[in-house]
């Protein structure tokens, strides 16, 4: 990590809000456990990707331990604009983390939406939406502490059932100095219901800063859908991303091309096994038999998959 920070020391550090000012919906990598990793940011920002977030880190662990940030965190120079996003529940515990990554990200993320039970029962994630005084606390420490104006502080959420305690904790958290607020159309009960499309438009029309929408978006046309139906200022894609790395390019189903500059790119970072393989059973989720999957879910090695890649598909 220590190569890859100063390569980025020399870089020029990109002000995210400028893509919220660009007139164009903004196309949004979300943070994703053991995916949105520095390889696969690589690869969606050559395919549409305007903006991506690391996967969620626990700032405490980061701040306390050296070892946690060479394993949570690696970045280079093409990787900008890039957020970071941190669990966190004391806002001098979140300052010290931003304070570290400042240099070498362009922003951080709060996570508010997290529905796991572990981190809810740690008081990180969704657990916040009902602490808004604490958000709003978290939110103005860090911008009082980071000199750097440019360097933006985003919160990500889920909604209330009682969609005036969502707009109260937007509004908290708009005059505490947040950048954007990122709002998964659902609340912590519901995880495969419908997304309230309608409540992302409410708070957008409540908030004078930019919104950006979450939840079951798939392709790009999705995207535009999403963006007509709240009014949001940006797209934040998981899955459908994780399904067809190439979505906001237009493409349908990934292409074959993505596929091979994923194996190329994520050779070249060093990829472990099984986040290489797992992708690649992601993207390939669409274009595969029943019986191609069987074969190629259960190869055990980088040269087995590179062969079955290269006898089946020419990559």
């Amino acid at each position: 990590m220590i190569g890859d920070i100063r390569e980025t020391k020399e870089c020029q550090l990109k002000d995210p809000m400028d893509l919220f000012h660009s007139g164009q919906v903004v196309k949004i990598c979300a943070p994703m456990v053991r995916y949105s990793k520095l390889a696969f940011r690589t690869l969606v920002r050559k395919y549409g990707c305007d903006l991506c977030y690391t996967p969620m880190i626990v700032a405490a662990d980061f701040v306390r331990s050296a070892k946690a940030r060479d394993s949570e965190f690696t970045t280079n120079k093409g990787d900008h604009p890039l957020i970071v996003q941190f669990a966190a529940k004391e806002a001098q515990v979140l300052c010290d983390a931003a304070r570290i990554i400042c240099p070498f990200a362009d922003g951080i993320d709060l996570n508010c939406g997290c529905p796991q039970r572990w981190a809810i029962s740690e008081g990180y994630g969704a657990c916040l939406i009902n602490k808004p005084e604490l958000v709003k606390d978290m939110v103005r420490h860090v911008r009082n502490q980071i000199d750097n104006p440019k360097f933006s502080v985003s919160i990500k959420i889920r909604i209330h059932e009682d969609l005036n305690r969502t707009v109260d904790l937007c509004q908290k958290a708009e005059a505490a100095g947040v950048s954007w607020i990122t709002v998964h159309g659902r609340s912590i009960e519901e995880r495969h219901q419908p997304v309230h499309y309608d409540a992302i438009k409410v708070i957008k029309q409540s908030m004078s800063i930019p919104i950006v929408a979450n939840g079951d978006i798939k392709t790009l046309k999705d995207a535009e859908n999403v963006h007509h139906l709240t009014e949001a200022d940006g797209v934040m894609v998981a899955r459908g991303l994780l399904a067809n790395p190439a979505m906001f390019a237009g493409y349908e189903e990934t292409p074959f091309q993505c596929i091979q500059d994923w194996v190329d790119i994520a050779l070249e970072h060093g990829t472990p096994f099984t986040c290489f393989h797992h992708h690649l059973m992601y993207m390939m989720e669409r274009i595969t038999s029943k019986q191609e999957k069987k074969i190629f879910n259960v190869l055990s090695s980088t040269s087995a998959v590179l062969d079955y890649l290269n006898d089946h598909y020419g990559v």
